[in-house]
């Protein structure tokens, strides 16, 4: 009973820190014609509500695709249509069509807060809190629910989904079908996949991690016996899970090709996500904090690469960044790895691949939260980077004040629950093994944990004058978006650096953790 009146405890104070965060803006209010995120959410009510399914996709004088344009897939347009449907019975005007374009109230705002609130606690959380119950080292009372208070304490993701506006369900169903995974109940965990990339596709970050893991379980029963029943049956279930989320389209060939134009808009180029989050022309719109926006800070990309040598490009960096944990996972496959491997996978995606919204971090940051109580230091700093990464979002969302309490807050829970300044020495990063391959030929490695503390400490420095300078300081008139592009570059330089080190993480790993329930 006590364990769960600490988690209660912790689910009450995550909540609450939800709560306050959803009292102040969110994206584009009251700033037409395009608004933001929240508007594109509300739109997609009206259209889903009052357009037969097979407009929903496509541009009409109902529908203009130009103006927030339906972009995810079924799930997210189904899950739309239900949040209007309960919006109609409390306020038509919310939803009318063509008349509520732009529509803003307290009441409407209340509505739509609800609405994520519901999502959270109906999936995203419960997933954090079984999660938590189920790690191994959390045998201890207080051990299950700190490691979910900082869980639910990231403030990436409750800036993001209770500030900025977005809803949790694609990360908390590809959460649960990690959380199934972890306890061999292989074919839910399948199933909750994907419904996770039926609600948005850029969860097709984690797709490779959940293939290889899955693929290499058959090969491990052999594909001549258990393995080849086992593959069959996932087969089977993902096909299903698919015609199931698929089905109202799936009888008109021309209506799947538009859905996938729609999802896969390729001809936009390399930097085109998002092409309404800027007023100015930049370097790249979005400010990502990845390796193709950085580097047009000194070569202009855009001006020198055709959009489908663009494509070609991206792919195969990002494709060569993945491999290598992808063939591990495959060739090894173990629990850890595969988390592990979620984190890489995502990474690699977030920094190489093509069209990347700043928001898409948060599908690296989920992972890595899922790791916090095996290397609760580097877990605490990339969660930490993750949140200032989405700093110049957060500013012109009018999130400041949110982002200046949440992160400190973060920070100091995790110093509190883990003492993560005292978890820097090669093995509590998990990197025992790859420093003992580097003895005798790097010196430094005896002052390893000192050196790391430095750069942690040094890292937040920059963080926190990169936030002071961003939120006070005017920039030059010949350089408006210097500090956007600074944040994005320091973000990068650290995403960099991570990339390397999880990957060094899986690489050198050679404990066969396979049979453990989670580690």
């Amino acid at each position: 009973m006590e364990k769960w009146s600490l988690m209660t405890i912790t689910v009450l104070l995550a909540l609450t820190v939800r709560w306050a965060v959803s009292l102040g803006s969110y994206s584009g209010a009251g700033k037409p014609p395009m608004y933001g995120d929240y508007e594109a959410q509300r739109h997609w009510q009206e259209i889903t509500y009052n357009l037969p399914i097979r407009q929903w996709y496509f541009n009409t004088s109902d529908n203009n695709l130009l103006y927030w344009g339906l972009d995810y897939p079924p799930l997210t347009a189904y899950h739309s249509f239900v949040c209007a449907y309960i919006a109609k019975l409390i306020n038509p005007d919310w939803v009318a069509l063509h008349s509520s374009r732009g529509y803003e109230s307290q009441p409407h705002k209340l509505f739509m807060r609800t609405t994520v609130f519901v999502a959270d606690l109906l999936v995203y959380i419960p997933a954090v809190i079984l999660y938590c119950f189920s790690l191994k080292e959390t045998s201890a009372k207080k051990k299950a629910s700190t490691c979910a208070l900082c869980i639910l304490l990231y403030p990436g993701l409750i800036l993001i989904d209770h500030g900025h506006f977005q809803y949790p369900l694609s990360l908390g169903l590809a959460l649960w079908a990690v959380l199934c995974l972890s306890h061999d109940w292989d074919l839910l965990g399948s199933v909750a996949f994907c419904l996770a990339l039926n609600y948005k596709q850029m969860e097709l970050y984690h797709s490779l991690p959940f293939f290889c893991y899955l693929l290499g379980k058959c090969f491990k029963k052999g594909l001549k016996g258990k393995g080849l029943v086992l593959l069959t049956k996932l087969a089977g279930t993902v096909l299903l899970s698919f015609a199931a989320c698929w089905l109202p389209f799936g009888t008109d060939v021309e209506q799947i090709m538009q859905v996938l134009r729609r999802l896969f808009p390729i001809d936009r180029g390399l930097f085109e996500a998002c092409m309404f989050s800027s007023p100015h022309p930049l370097p790249c719109p979005d400010k990502v904090a990845n390796i193709w926006c950085s580097l047009s800070v000194l070569i202009k990309i855009k001006n020198v690469i055709s959009p489908r040598t663009q494509l070609k490009v991206s792919f195969a960096v990002t494709f060569l960044s993945l491999l290598p944990a992808c063939i591990k996972l495959t060739v090894q496959p173990s629990l850890r790895g595969f988390k592990f491997a979620l984190v890489t996978c995502a990474l690699s995606f977030f920094l190489f691949s093509f069209q990347v919204h700043e928001k898409s971090i948060l599908l690296v940051s989920v992972p890595v939260c899922l790791l916090i109580n095996e290397i609760p230091f580097m877990a605490t700093w990339f969660l930490l980077v993750s949140t200032f990464s989405l700093l110049p979002l957060l500013l012109k969302d009018e999130l400041l004040l949110a982002y200046a309490v949440t992160t400190p807050a973060f920070l100091a829970v995790c110093l509190a629950s883990f003492s993560i300044l005292e978890k820097t020495s090669a093995e509590d990063l998990q990197l025992k093994a790859f420093s003992l391959s580097l003895k005798g030929y790097v010196s430094w490695f005896k002052s390893f944990p000192r050196i790391v503390r430095s750069l942690f400490l040094l890292s937040l420095s920059l963080m926190g004058v990169l936030s002071v300078l961003s939120a006070a300081v005017p920039p030059p008139p010949s350089l408006p978006d210097l500090f956007p592009v600074a944040v994005s570059v320091v973000s990068c330089a650290h995403f960099l650096s991570f990339l390397v080190y999880f990957n060094i993480v899986i690489l050198w790993d050679s404990k066969n953790r396979g049979q453990k329930k989670m580690s």
